[in-house]
């Protein structure tokens, strides 16, 4: 990208700021011109930013300006990173970048579909007579009827078989859009095609099932029980994701697990720096030793195949 000033990087769903404070830590190369939005819909989440990170005022953004002559436009100071802002949605800026979403397309708005003899049926809720919830079938949207169709042309669906409707994909990929004038859109996530999904089923609390519900941190059961006190989230549909991002005019970069992605940034390399560190350090017990078994240990569970490493890294260039 020829190093951009300012290097604009935008985390969307950026939690309680442990991702950013870890960037500022790692000190990036990039540093004299990150300018890093942290993007977070709740407060309680936006304060514990607060601290973990100086944050600057969200016009500080794209600056501070300055102007060569009053009659001038104003350009950004260059070299006046690293600047940490939040907002609690992505901004109405047009930026040269980076979009990091970590964990965020599995929370997007979702319906559920359910395949049947005479095409797509959505899963809708109602109250029984026993003044339980219970699921009652309708007709899907025509809308959501065809991209199903789409995607799953020429695989055998059987009847019964239960696929998530991304309701809030499309709209998200549109607001990026606007929003990346020039640069990369990482998405990191649970993500499966479309035979996968299928396959593993969405029966609550199944270890397989891609429909899964927590509460208290801990695996829930039926999206039913205890409603309204429990998160619901599905996977991605590979499918789905790659239609709404050609749609929003992204190309598609990569497409590798997480532990293939942090193989390749040197993840491996950090490790033998800190395994031996931490083996001419560990009789002392000091705060680097510590530093150093930590990251061997938080570098085996981001790479685990068969835990975080197994997340899929969906990268889109514009």
């Amino acid at each position: 990208m020829a190093e951009p000033d300012p290097f604009v990087v935008v985390e969307a769903g950026a939690g309680n700021g442990r991702l950013a404070r870890d960037v500022l830590r790692a000190q990036p190369a990039c540093l004299g011109a990150l300018h890093y939005v942290l993007v977070e819909r709740s407060a309680p989440l936006r304060e514990e930013q607060r601290e973990r990170l100086d944050l600057e005022p969200a016009d500080e953004a794209l600056g501070p300006f300055s102007r060569a002559s009053s009659g001038d436009s104003p350009t950004a100071v260059e070299g006046s990173g690293p600047v940490f802002v939040a907002l609690d949605e992505l901004p109405a800026l047009e930026i040269r970048g980076v979009v990091i979403a970590n964990e965020l397309l599995d929370n997007l708005p979702f319906g559920v579909a359910e395949s049947s003899n005479d095409g797509w049926r959505e899963v809708r809720i109602a109250l029984a007579p026993s003044g339980e919830f219970a699921e009652v079938l309708v007709p899907a949207e025509s809308a959501d009827a065809g991209v199903l169709d789409a995607i799953t042309a020429g695989l055998v669906v059987p009847v019964g078989s239960r696929l998530p409707i991304a309701r809030g994909l499309d709209a998200w990929f549109d607001v990026c859009a606007r929003l990346l004038h020039r640069g990369s859109l990482v998405t990191i996530d649970y993500v499966d095609d479309v035979s996968g999904l299928v396959r593993r089923g969405a029966a609550p609390g199944s270890a397989t099932s891609w429909l899964r519900t927590y509460r208290a941190h801990q695996r829930a059961g039926s999206p039913l029980d205890a409603a309204g006190e429990c998160d619901i989230t599905a996977d991605v549909v590979r499918e789905q994701l790659l239609r709404a991002a050609r749609a929003s005019g992204f190309a598609l970069v990569a497409d590798q697990s997480q532990a293939e992605w942090l193989r390749d940034l040197g993840i491996d390399d950090l490790v033998d720096d800190a395994r031996r560190t931490w083996d001419e350090r560990a009789h002392l017990g000091d705060l680097e030793a510590l530093a150093g078994r930590s990251r061997v240990g938080e570098a085996t569970a981001l790479a685990d195949p068969e835990g975080l490493g197994a997340h899929r890294v969906v990268t889109f260039g514009r």
